[in-house]
């Protein structure tokens, strides 16, 4: 049986390192085209066939609730960073696009974002990011 004190430390530690790298990180997106949500949108949008993905992958993706995504979404496709349209397979679904725009923005972030994530992360060597990624699937169910 798991030791629930141990449990507990475990996760708080957890949670406060993610926490905090997440935090810092938001420096990554001052004075960008675009917002630290508005990153997360195009992640799975640019990194999808065509830079197409469906709301509901979108929405899945992130870590706040789909009302707020969609009002993410609509202020995302007036800025011009991205198209919504129906989804043809799904009458109720919508797809959504990034712009050449969005696309450029999210790359110029990108770059940026993957150093500053390399860079924080470069306190663990090689073996020991493999462990953590795969005891953070394993948390995930994945």
């Amino acid at each position: 049986m798991t030791d629930r004190k141990l449990a507990l430390e475990t996760w708080e530690s957890l949670f406060r390192a993610q926490h905090e790298l997440f935090m810092a990180m938001a420096a990554d997106f001052d004075g960008t085209a675009i917002t630290q949500a508005e990153y997360d949108v195009l992640l799975t949008v640019v990194r999808s066939p065509e830079m197409t993905a469906r709301l509901r992958d979108v929405t899945s993706n992130m870590l706040i609730s789909q009302p707020s995504v969609s009002r993410l979404v609509d202020r995302m496709v007036a800025r011009g960073l991205i198209q919504k349209c129906p989804d043809p397979e799904d009458g109720r679904g919508a797809l959504i696009r990034a712009t050449e725009d969005g696309a450029r923005a999210f790359r110029a972030v990108a770059t940026v974002h993957g150093r500053s994530i390399a860079q924080r992360m470069s306190k663990l060597d090689d073996d020991e990011l493999r462990t953590l990624h795969a005891l953070t699937e394993k948390l995930r169910g994945l």
